[in-house]
């Protein structure tokens, strides 16, 4: 579910975190955009019944064809308005945003044309609405839940998998199309003066501007925090594959399936499930190729990642799944929750470091392409003015454009959400979205877009409260006190 939750990867500072073409109809069904051949060089490796861990992926590094505007390290002065550290899809959103209105940026990264190695799903509706539906290349008009063996929800909104190579491509073409410049190489260090900060790269170059925004992800250490950062844990196994056949239909995407009858004949895999549980998520592209993807929804400290693949081999075995050939896989780490980074500091930040990651669920990517443009409203409200606002009160402006009040406080709640999950073991997981799936739609989509005021998640949470079996509402009066009075607290503190 990392996958389809939209996770930025951990990756090294300055990390590679894609003509605008016709929007298809909505629930249009192309092939997914896959560069390898569906059959290896060396022909198809067949895995034992049920196993893919002996299979070696078949995709390769991949690297667009774009003319990009470089940086010249010849020019002088070596001064920009803002400059991103990142070219992953916060870092690109951002940069196409806050370059339309004239601001001059540069994009650093160590391989800007690379493709972003893992795949990013959305609620078609969020997409939709930032006029990026274009940018999918494949959309199911439902997706299913299975709770257990006896319950299935079916879900009547469309969901879809992101086409790196079209959105990439479109981010590109609009950056290039404002005059953003890129610079290939990666940040090394960053020095803040009062109305400017420094960037050097690993190449020796020094660029300033006026502002600094840290776009790189999770592994970066420009952006700072005040407070302890006790993030829970996603962590995935994910591969696309070509298989035999497999039991999905063709139609419906399958966001989490709970069940556990596959570790029937796995008691050490079947004890740990039940008090750490994971499910499967499943994107059917056709009959024989699956996009599959073992998610523990969050934990702390993170489930053992050699954990999760075995009981994805278990779940393979008894869906009688074979996998013949690998094409993709990827591992998914996202720190979830824990405290904002420190407001306001002398560094932006956008993406999986400026705490935008929903707590509860590790959605990432559709928010961000919406945040980004609120972001450069702010950045442009000062940089693009005639006062040329910099040095302190920028750096204020910017981060409570991103951060403002009501955000930080719908945040908390959120992840209150998260601290709920954690106390939670396969049973009571499964009464929760039981429950939680059953509410109004309006409220569970609005809270998986994180796109509710508080006064509706107060709502949904007493909602949530009346629907749930006895059973889940024992589990919420007796594991949601601690949670609730930390909440209460930062809600508190954030209000003074």
């Amino acid at each position: 579910m990392a996958t389809c939750l939209g996770l930025f990867p951990p990756s090294p500072a300055g990390n590679t975190f894609q003509p605008n073409h016709k929007s298809p109809p909505l629930f249009s069904s192309p092939k997914p955009y896959i560069t390898p051949s569906r059959k290896s060089r060396y022909g198809i490796q067949s895995s034992k019944f049920g196993s893919f861990l002996d299979l070696k992926p078949e995709s390769k590094p991949e690297f667009l064809d774009f003319d990009l505007s470089w940086f010249d390290p010849a020019d002088r002065p070596r001064c920009f308005d803002v400059i991103i550290i990142g070219a992953g899809p916060a870092g690109l959103r951002l940069a196409e945003q806050v370059s339309g209105y004239g601001i001059k940026v540069c994009c650093v990264d160590p391989s800007p044309l690379s493709m972003w190695p893992n795949n990013y799903g959305v609620w078609v509706d969020e997409f939709e609405s930032l006029g990026l539906v274009d940018c999918l290349d494949k959309t199911w008009p439902m997706t299913c839940v299975h709770i257990d063996d006896d319950k299935t929800k079916y879900l009547d909104r469309p969901y879809g998998r992101v086409g790196r190579k079209e959105l990439k491509t479109k981010l590109l073409e609009n950056c290039a199309s404002s005059g953003v410049r890129f610079h290939k190489a990666k940040v090394l260090n960053l020095e803040h003066k009062e109305f400017e900060s420094s960037i050097v790269c690993d190449d020796g170059i020094e660029l300033k501007a006026s502002l600094v925004v840290d776009a790189s992800g999770f592994a970066s250490t420009f952006t700072e925090y005040d407070k302890p950062r006790n993030h829970g844990y996603q962590i995935a196994h994910g591969i696309l594959a070509e298989v035999d056949c497999h039991p999905f239909d063709l139609d419906k995407m399958v966001l989490m399936d709970w069940r556990d009858s596959h570790m029937g004949n796995e008691p050490y895999l079947r004890a740990n499930n039940s008090k750490i549980p994971t499910f499967l998520y499943a994107m059917p592209f056709d009959s024989n190729l699956v996009f599959l993807e073992e998610t523990s929804l969050v934990s702390r400290p993170s489930l053992s990642y050699m954990e999760v693949k075995n009981r994805m081999v278990a779940r393979l075995r008894h869906l009688g799944i074979r996998v013949k050939n690998v094409i993709e896989n990827e591992k998914c780490v996202i720190p979830m929750g824990g405290p904002l980074p420190k407001i306001p500091q002398s560094v932006m930040a956008i993406g999986g470091t400026s705490g935008v990651v929903h707590p509860s669920t590790g959605y990432t990517v559709a928010r961000t392409m919406a945040l980004a443009p609120i972001l450069a409203d702010a950045i442009v409200e000062c940089l693009g003015s005639t006062r040329m606002i910099r040095g302190r009160p920028l750096h204020h402006r910017v981060w409570n454009g991103l951060w403002p009040l009501e955000r930080r406080c719908t945040r908390e709640f959120y992840s209150f959400g998260m601290e709920t999950l954690l106390k939670l073991d396969l049973n009571g997981t499964r009464r929760f979205f039981d429950a939680f799936f059953d509410l109004d739609p309006y409220y569970w989509q609005g809270f998986l877009s994180s796109r509710l005021s508080l006064r509706e998640l107060l709502f949904l949470s007493l909602s949530l409260f009346s629907n749930a079996s006895n059973p889940s509402r024992f589990d919420i009066v007796t594991k949601c006190p601690v949670p609730l009075v930390k909440m209460m607290g930062n809600l508190a503190l954030e209000a003074i």
